[in-house]
This record gives structure tokens, C-alpha cells and sequence, in this order.
């Protein structure tokens, strides 16, 4: 499938590991036919990825592949960051992959193969359907939570997939900009809200086993994240009984301290 693709990045307090992703990632889209961006969304870092992110635009002379570094204001987390890099996007397909590349990039013309066959507007990454695919799993623990988060979610939503928090998700432009300009969760529960929006807006999504590797480091705090991911499914109930994701909410995400595009 042919088109220029903009690849998000959320960023939190990624110094180590967020300059190898972006060699990676750059490579990848510099051989592609099409042109290509790289959005990094520094959520608030502490730590030095806002400048490390900057300097690597900086080194970087390609006249197809745009690198920009875009700035929340203050740390709000992965929905936000997210929805803050899809919006700011401007070309025909839009990947949002987690930091540490935990499915490698190159995984995305799974993505683009399937969207294609299927005629999809998204297409996601899953580590469920072909279990066989994952080089180093989570703990025990995790694995299990996110079992039984899977069927919460498939009760909750309808939505039959079965893996929606895998961190690697592929929108055509405009189902990317409908979809994200309703979206209100802004912690780890928005991949469901996105998923459910795409339903409820009429985009086809297919969901494609991809190969993945657990990164150590996870943002994600296993009781208190977990537990207010069980209620973000009852949020998003709620704002769809309340006729909140009717229209695209009035304000986007600030950009603070924008970076231009590097040529």
C-alpha cells in the first residue's frame, strides 16, 4: 500500500532508550518510497529526551523525513501525548508505537498489508493471536491482567479484539483526526476509547499479530494503572450515554514549544 506516513512517539523520561528508536525509525522511513515524519511528544520528561529528541532533528538532513519534537504542558500521559501527536500529524497514515520499540517498526507493513486487503481504516498491532510471535514476555502477573482486562473490555465495549493495548496502532489521516478529536481519556484506557470510537464513527479496523518484546521499564504501574483502566471502560460508556463523542471536542491539545520541520 502506498502513502506517506507520520509515526508518533510518546515520551516519558526515555533518555536511554528513545535515540536508538529514532535511528531505527528514521532508517525505516527514509527507505520507504513515500515521504515520512517522526512526531516525539515529550510528556513532561524530567529527564534529558526533550533534548536528546531535539538533537537528533538537528543531525538529521533528509528532504523527505520531517522530525518534529512537540511539548505537553507538563506530564499528562500516554492518551494525551498521543492525541496531541495524531492531531498535529499531516500525512495519509499515522502510527502511534511505543518508545521502546517493543514492536519493531518494520512490523508496520503488516499493518499497511492488512488495511489494504481488508479496505480498514486502522489496523493494530496484537500480541494475543499469535502468542508464538512474542521474543520476551511480561510477567506472569501482567500477562494475566491484561487477559482478564481483555474480557472486561470485550463485556464493557462490545469491541472483539483481543489485544487493544498493544502500543503499536495504524489510522488512514482522517479516520486518525475524527477519531482523536473526540477523544477524553488521557491515561492508558484511551487505545479502548479510540478502538470504540472507530467503531461508533463507522471506520473498519483489523487487528494483525505482530512480532513484540517486553521492554523493561513500563510506565505502567500494575495496581493503580490497571485499576483506573477498569474504570476508564465505564468512563467511556458514560460520555457516549451522555452524547459527549458526538462532535470533535472544541480545543486540540496545546503544542508548547513546538519544533519546526527539519530538511
Amino acid at each position: 500500500m502506498a502513502g506517506s506516513l507520520s509515526v508518533v512517539i510518546p515520551a516519558y523520561n526515555e533518555e536511554t532508550r528513545l535515540p536508538a528508536t529514532l535511528e531505527r525509525v528514521f532508517e525505516y522511513l527514509r527507505g520507504r518510497a513515500e515521504e515520512g515524519e517522526i512526531l516525539v511528544v515529550n510528556d513532561g520528561s524530567r529527564d534529558s529526551t526533550a533534548g536528546l529528541a531535539r538533537q537528533f532533528a538537528a543531525s538529521r538532513a533528509s528532504p523527505r523525513v520531517a522530525i518534529r519534537v512537540l511539548e505537553n504542558p507538563g506530564n499528562r500521559g500516554k492518551g494525551y501525548s498521543v492525541r496531541h501527536g495524531i492531531l498535529e500529524a499531516r500525512l495519509d497514515w499515522t502510527l502511534f508505537s511505543d518508545a521502546d520499540l517493543s514492536s519493531p517498526i518494520e512490523e508496520c507493513e503488516k499493518l499497511f498489508a492488512a488495511a489494504e486487503a481488508g479496505g480498514c481504516e486502522v489496523a493494530i498491532g496484537s500480541r494475543a493471536l499469535d502468542r508464538s510471535l512474542i521474543g520476551v514476555h511480561q510477567s506472569v502477573l501482567r500477562e494475566n491482567a491484561g487477559r482478564i482486562f481483555n474480557l472486561f473490555v470485550r463485556l464493557a465495549t462490545g469491541l472483539p479484539f483481543a489485544d487493544t493495548q498493544c502500543g503499536f496502532k495504524l489510522f488512514r489521516l482522517r479516520a486518525a483526526r475524527e477519531i482523536f478529536g473526540r477523544l477524553r481519556l488521557e491515561g492508558f484506557g484511551f487505545d479502548v476509547e479510540s478502538l470504540y470510537l472507530a467503531r461508533k464513527l463507522g471506520f473498519r479496523a483489523v487487528e494483525v499479530p505482530v512480532r513484540w518484546n517486553n521492554a523493561e521499564g513500563t510506565k505502567v504501574r500494575v495496581l493503580g494503572d490497571s485499576l483506573d483502566m477498569f474504570l476508564d471502560l465505564w468512563r467511556v460508556r458514560r460520555y457516549d450515554w451522555r452524547g459527549l463523542y458526538e462532535r470533535p471536542r472544541a480545543a486540540s491539545p496545546p503544542a508548547v514549544g513546538r519544533e519546526g520541520r527539519q530538511s
